[in-house]
């Protein structure tokens, strides 16, 4: 057996059609695309409308709580808090129970367009469930809940490490 032929056979095989992950993580990316051509017109980017849809249901939550729902590291979150307090989205005050911690908080400009944020949603979940019926839609966001949980940390987060039942998922 020659050199090449001993490396193709020891080499691991690997069927991107049979990873589940592969295909979540490829539709999570193709939702993300979907959702930042739609929120443009808004001047928001997906992450930030997620810290307003965070902040929005569940009222002000620290930096790392925040985080901890998104599912991200504070530090990544940094860069994303600082360029919306620059643009007036949000506010961060300190927490008066540990001014260590600072408290997001949205503001006044967020109210007015809400309803055209959460309508940039409503169209990408339209164009995601093009050709499903409500009954695959259902079966699909439950097969991804029990997956989602088994995969879930022992510790819990601030946010119960559950999404916001009033966020209208993409």
């Amino acid at each position: 057996m020659s050199d090449q032929s001993n490396s193709d056979a020891e080499r691991l095989e690997f069927n991107f059609n049979e990873s589940l992950g592969y295909w979540i993580f490829a539709t999570a990316h193709q939702l993300s695309l979907a959702m930042n051509e739609e929120l443009q017109t808004q001047g928001i980017t997906y992450r930030q409308w997620e810290v307003l849809a965070w902040i929005w249901y569940r009222g002000e939550l620290s930096q790392s709580d925040l985080a901890s729902c998104m599912g991200i590291e504070a530090p990544t979150l940094v860069g994303v808090l600082d360029r919306m307090e620059r643009d007036g989205w949000i506010r961060r005050v300190p927490c008066q129970m540990d001014r260590r911690k600072k408290i997001i908080q949205v503001t006044e400009r967020v109210e007015p367009v809400w309803a055209q944020m959460l309508a940039c949603g409503l169209r990408v979940r339209e164009r995601a469930t093009r050709g499903l019926s409500k009954a695959e839609v259902l079966q699909l966001r439950d097969t991804l809940e029990k997956i989602r949980k088994n995969l879930m940390a022992e510790s819990t987060a601030a946010c119960d490490s559950e999404s916001p039942t009033e966020q209208p998922a993409v």
